[in-house]
């Protein structure tokens, strides 16, 4: 079974259109936002498991790569994963202090970049918009390969730098360019964004992110991750998908090595 057989046939149209609406309640109802994006990614992770490996997920552990603050924890725990979430900023941990102590899920302060697991000793791991956050993000992936077991999968989404969201909270403006944008914010707002260009924001593009997974051999998939299945396509036209795929799914497998 192709990886994403399952999780194309919950890609429609209708699941595109209802994750969009639920973005304009992103700041002033978090939990709404965020409890919807996390069962959705819940799901479509579950999906990608489920059509590569003959057992279901209770009992296997997901790392969350920049899990925040805890409802992401929430809906893997209820698909049955054992969720451990890793987070380097203590902010971002205690955003939703109600959400992680009432919910479920370990959680670590640590860097992608380096994470405190052995080599090949998780199921999954997972980032969900987080390379465009650090200044190497491929350095991310690799960690991100490394801790995953053989037949496990490593799952890594990004939000692309020339999509309509590349600019994050700076909205369109970043087709001006990233430290132009940066610079206009701060003169309306009195303070520079908090996804600052340069700092805590960087350009990453759909062709780079599937130059460095092609270059892995573990790249079993690549498709829009908010897209219904008949857009799909986009990820495979040069150009276009840099204004079109606002965000890509990587999803990798190291292989089985053979006794």
């Amino acid at each position: 079974m192709i990886a994403t057989d399952l999780f194309a046939q919950r890609a429609t149209l209708g699941r595109s259109v209802r994750l969009l609406s639920e973005f304009r309640h992103e700041r002033s109802d978090p939990a709404r936002f965020y409890g919807a994006l996390a069962a959705d990614t819940a799901d479509m992770v579950t999906d990608l498991w489920r059509a590569t490996q003959p057992d279901p997920p209770a009992g296997h552990t997901l790392v969350d790569v920049g899990g925040g603050p805890g409802y992401f924890a929430t809906a893997f725990t209820n698909a049955g994963w054992n969720y451990v979430g890793v987070e380097p900023d203590p902010s971002e941990m205690h955003a939703a202090e109600q959400v992680r102590q009432a919910g479920p899920g370990s959680f670590l302060r640590a860097s992608g970049l380096a994470l405190p697991f052995a080599d090949g000793s998780v199921d999954v791991c997972l980032s969900s918009n987080v390379a465009e956050h650090v200044p190497r993000p491929w350095q991310l992936g690799a960690e991100m390969l490394r801790v995953t077991r053989p037949g496990g999968l490593a799952i890594l989404s990004y939000t692309v730098w020339l999509g309509p969201f590349g600019g994050h909270e700076m909205g369109l403006t970043h087709y001006l360019g990233g430290a132009r944008a940066a610079a206009r914010y701060t003169r309306k707002h009195g303070r520079p964004p908090k996804n600052n260009y340069g700092s805590s924001l960087f350009e990453v593009s759909v062709a780079d992110g599937l130059s460095w997974a092609s270059s892995t051999g573990a790249l079993v998939a690549a498709f829009p991750r908010y897209h219904p299945r008949w857009a799909w396509w986009l990820t495979g036209a040069p150009g276009l998908r840099e204004f079109a795929v606002s965000n890509l799914v990587l999803v990798l497998r190291p292989p089985i090595r053979q006794k």
